[in-house]
């Protein structure tokens, strides 16, 4: 298990920061791509969540998870 996880996001979504800072509690090297920052980020986002148009996505290690706190999606 890796120490580094990818959060896929937008900044004005509360589970997006819940998540970031929860991951970051944990010690985990957090990286942050904010899905409106561009259609690069968007599309990075939407491979590794099959099309799907939610965030937060968690990517850590082979695990990918849609959603943090409220609930999960799944892929």
């Amino acid at each position: 298990m890796t120490d580094r996880v990818k959060i896929f996001g937008k900044d004005t979504w509360p589970y997006t920061t819940s998540a970031r800072e929860a991951y970051s509690k944990e010690g985990k090297d957090v990286e942050y791509i904010d899905v409106f920052a561009g259609k690069e980020e968007m599309n990075a986002m939407l491979k590794f969540s099959n099309g799907k148009r939610k965030v937060p996505v968690i990517v850590e290690d082979d695990t990918v998870t849609i959603g943090f706190n409220g609930g999960t999606w799944g892929v």
